[in-house]
This record gives C-alpha cells, sequence and structure tokens, in this order.
C-alpha cells in the first residue's frame, strides 16, 4: 500500500493522541468524517495501524529504573537462538529484545523498581535462561527522547 501526504497526517495525528474522534481528525485534515474514517479502517486492515494502546508513566508505577542488558550466547546455532527468543519473551521485565550485530547477541530492554529489583531479576530470572554466556548491564541515567511517532 502506498501512502499518500493525508496519510502520513493522519498517522501523524493518531500517533500523538489515537483518542481524537474521527471528527477533530477530519477538521485537522480537511476531510469528511467518513472519508477519515475509511481511511484508518484502510490502514487497520493493511497491517500499517496494528494496535491501540496506553502509554504509562512508568516512574509512577514504581518501574522508573531502566537497564539495557548486552547479552551473549554461548553459541549461535538455531536451536540456542530459538530456545533463548522462546524464554526471554515470557520475562515481564523485559520490554524489548533485539537481535544485534557487533560484539553482543541481544540488546534487552529491561524496566525494574530499582537497583535491588534489577538483581533480584539477573539472579533469579535471566541468567537462569539457558545458553547465555555474559552479560553486561548499562543503567540510564536520563531519558534524552523517547517516542513512539514514526515519520
Amino acid at each position: 500500500m502506498t501512502l499518500d501526504a493525508t496519510d502520513k497526517k493522519l498517522l501523524v495525528l493518531l500517533q500523538t493522541d489515537s483518542k481524537k474522534t474521527t471528527k477533530e481528525l477530519s477538521l485537522k485534515l480537511n476531510l469528511s468524517v467518513t472519508a477519515v474514517y475509511e481511511r484508518i479502517k484502510k490502514l487497520e486492515r493493511e497491517g500499517i495501524i496494528k494496535n491501540y494502546v496506553a502509554l504509562v508513566d512508568k516512574s509512577k508505577m514504581e518501574k522508573g529504573f531502566v537497564v539495557f542488558c548486552h547479552l551473549k550466547l554461548i553459541q549461535h546455532t538455531k536451536e540456542f537462538l530459538t530456545k533463548f527468543e522462546s524464554e526471554v519473551i515470557k520475562l515481564n521485565e523485559v520490554l524489548e529484545c533485539h537481535h544485534v550485530s557487533g560484539d553482543y547477541d541481544y540488546i534487552l530492554k529491561v524496566l525494574v523498581k530499582d537497583m535491588e529489583a534489577y538483581r533480584e531479576f539477573l539472579v533469579t530470572k535471566l541468567t537462569t535462561l539457558q545458553h547465555i554466556g555474559s552479560t553486561q548491564s548499562m543503567f540510564m541515567i536520563s531519558e534524552v527522547k523517547n517516542s513512539t511517532v514514526i515519520f
């Protein structure tokens, strides 16, 4: 599907505030309510809009300690990769897991209450997963930019 300028503007508006009504969106886009509704439905059908979510303030949920954990597996076989990935997705503290190139195999974004909670997670959950060779943790000092808007 090719997106025109109006589709792109609509996507930015929805990514900024998905609770806007079709009437509010139609006023910003100079389209009819029906036209906006149809465009949104098309974007959903095509899988461009995957989901609607609420973004939660992590500090107000007592989960303000962000850790980027670099992880190396002991071997790079398909079996080890698949097993690790199937286990790591079950860990609620892991918000993101990226298979990367370079010195490490994966980068995890982990969210917990504090250093003590991270140590508990590391010792009782993460390092109990099979095939982990080593980990290196980096702790967020401050969040300079965090956006969910694409375009």
